[in-house]
């Protein structure tokens, strides 16, 4: 393997590896349902996210609970260095994320936020450059419309399946997930693929025919 670490892997995925080449590859691992929903978007375009997942399930509530938002505050002060906040169960009624919550990530060292659901406190969210990726942009408080009732437990979003640990990664073009236990091949692949494709971009500019330079590098 190219890295030692986790800090070494989550480097390479954001400065070598894109979504689009991470995807194809796990379609060869027959994992063809990887990515989140389509309206998962970043709060900037070159904002790009990846670490472990920490999954967190949120769910709606009619009335404001006696303890308001559940047990939001202890899964922020249970992450850890390279894991992702990802929370889903909510509806896009309320925020799951804010600025405050942002900056309680950073400091525990996770990487970033993934939200089946709304964000808000966009400006002072870009203000601090963390990596937050949601359905929109709303400020409706989640405050007795919403709660935090599990955290490290396995999630399903829209059919595709996350468990605590898998990779998370996602930039402009989405988020997806990679499972654990196939992290290191599927990686490994994309490091390959890419390295091919970049050849194979010089070759396509230099004017050679799209079938030859397909066929050579077996990238399709």
């Amino acid at each position: 393997m190219e890295w030692k670490n986790d800090a070494e892997l989550f480097e390479l995925l954001r400065k070598q590896l894109y979504t689009a080449i991470v995807g194809d590859v796990l379609d060869t691992f027959e994992k063809r349902r990887q990515f989140l929903p389509p309206q998962c978007r970043p709060l900037r375009p070159d904002m790009v996210v990846a670490g472990r997942a920490m999954t967190v399930l949120e769910v709606d509530v009619a009335q404001e609970p006696e303890q308001p938002f559940g047990l939001m505050f202890e899964a922020l002060d249970a992450l850890r260095p390279h894991e992702v906040y990802l929370a889903a169960g909510g509806s896009p009624s309320y925020a799951q994320w804010g600025e405050l919550m942002s900056t309680a990530a950073r400091a525990r060292g996770a990487t970033g936020a993934v939200l089946a659901g709304m964000s808000r406190d966009t400006r002072g969210i870009l203000a601090i450059d963390f990596p937050v990726f949601s359905y929109g942009c709303y400020a409706q408080d989640q405050r007795g419309r919403g709660q935090v009732i599990a955290h490290h437990v396995p999630l399903e979003i829209e059919g595709v399946h996350v468990r605590p640990g898998d990779i998370v990664f996602g930039d402009i073009d989405g988020v997806l997930v990679v499972p654990r236990e196939l992290e290191a091949d599927v990686i490994t692949a994309a490091l390959e693929k890419s390295r091919k494709e970049k050849t194979a971009i010089k070759d396509l500019a230099a004017g050679r025919l799209a079938t030859e330079v397909f066929r050579s590098y077996g990238i399709f």
